[in-house]
């Protein structure tokens, strides 16, 4: 099985791998064609290498289309499941919209950019000068409800298996969780599985082979916030079960599979 990467950092010591830089990739198309798998490529090389390559990309198509994007997430989130998906109002932002969501909503609520992680772009909306520094800042009005959390989960998912999850505390700072914004990691506390059974669902529904989910739960009841697809490694250790796991999942699904039962016997013509 023999492997290229465009992430030399999320592939390191993965055998029989060959690094390449981004920019370069088409200067390489054969190597590509002739690749088993194609790892970690950038967003705006996905086309390319799918459609015009016909390459067999990880993380998965899905993962990339479903996660580049909060709005078109919480669609598919409300799409499957909708009882686990905080209330969430979007509309194109216009004076008339930015009215209706700000009367809409319970104060406070959360307001969100679509295209934005590790905590970015996520505000808590308390005031009518909140909203309005927001709406100036998006060109589409993201609303949701706000959770009452101390911390929520990260559940890893790769392929369709939960490679671990743990629990991330709130910032000094308040309502973040987010590592990168001063939450912490909790190993010692033990995840519900309502929690890991609801990321598996939904990447199971959605085709999403490699994320970190961040589950809320409320009173023991799970709520998906969203997904990362390149997500931070600080709660896997060095992150060895993490390679393991997705060089795991790319032999299986590289093996020819076998036929379920003995081929049927036709009789012969004499």
């Amino acid at each position: 099985m023999h492997m290229v990467s465009f992430n030399v950092f999320r592939t390191l010591g993965f055998p029989d791998t060959t690094n390449l830089k981004p920019e370069h990739f088409l200067r390489h198309k054969e190597l590509l064609r002739e690749a088993d798998w194609v790892l970690f490529p950038e967003y705006w090389q996905l086309n390319a290498l799918v459609y015009g390559l016909n390459c067999r990309v990880f993380p998965s198509v899905a993962s990339y289309h479903i996660g580049h994007d909060k709005v078109e997430m919480t669609r598919a989130f409300q799409a499957i499941a909708p009882e686990h998906t905080p209330w969430t109002l979007i509309e194109g932002n216009g004076p008339r919209e930015r009215d209706q969501l700000w009367e809409a909503m319970t104060h406070p609520f959360v307001a969100k950019l679509p295209k934005a992680s590790m905590g970015d772009g996520v505000w808590l909306i308390e005031t009518r000068e909140d909203w309005r520094r927001y709406c100036d800042r998006t060109d589409v009005l993201y609303a949701q409800e706000y959770l009452p959390l101390d911390r929520d989960v990260r559940v890893v998912i790769v392929g369709d298996k939960v490679v671990t999850a743990y629990w991330r505390t709130q910032a000094p700072r308040g309502f973040y969780n987010n590592v990168a914004k001063g939450g912490t990691i909790d190993n010692a506390t033990p995840v519900p599985e309502v929690a890991t059974a609801l990321a598996l669902r939904l990447a199971r529904a959605l085709g999403v082979d490699h994320a970190g989910f961040d589950i809320a739960l409320v009173d023991g009841y799970p709520y998906v916030l969203e997904f990362n697809r390149l997500f931070g490694n600080q709660g896997l250790g060095q992150g060895s079960d993490l390679n393991a796991a997705i060089l795991e999942y790319l032999t299986a699904r590289s093996e020819p599979e076998l036929p379920e039962g003995p081929a049927p016997q036709w009789p012969v013509a004499v």
